[in-house]
């Protein structure tokens, strides 16, 4: 398997150290980020393969982080694997697919969840 970089972007810091861990153990290359302000400059510098998102965040919340990634070419095209403790059927359809979110997961969630959609997404966008 390649060195697929998987970007991580959530505000509850246990959270993200768990998830960071879980992602590495799966032999991907973690980045974390910790607020959502800095999502698009360090996903344009990151080029990550995969970027997981929580939706519920200070500042910019998921929608808006993955609604601002499609206005721009280099991520744009960046599989998205939204994540939330707060799940709402009918909102979360709907602004996935305005926000190009490819699979939300509704949190606490078993990581080898999160490595099957990861595994999901990236054989999408290879075979895609």
């Amino acid at each position: 398997m390649a060195e697929e970089k998987i970007l991580i972007i959530d505000d509850d810091k246990d959270f993200l150290a768990q998830l960071k861990e879980i992602i590495e153990m799966s032999g991907y290359t973690p980045m974390v980020l910790d607020d959502s302000t800095n999502a698009l400059k360090f996903a344009k510098k990151m080029e990550p393969d995969v970027i997981l998102l929580d939706l519920r965040m200070d500042n910019l919340d998921g929608y808006e982080v993955a609604e601002h990634l499609q206005h721009f070419p280099e991520t744009a095209k960046i599989p998205i694997i939204a994540m939330t403790g707060y799940y709402d059927e009918e909102k979360h359809n709907r602004l996935m697919k305005a926000s190009n979110i490819q699979v939300c997961l509704e949190k606490p969630f078993n990581p080898l969840d999160v490595i099957a959609q990861i595994e999901n997404v990236l054989s999408n966008a290879i075979n895609g």
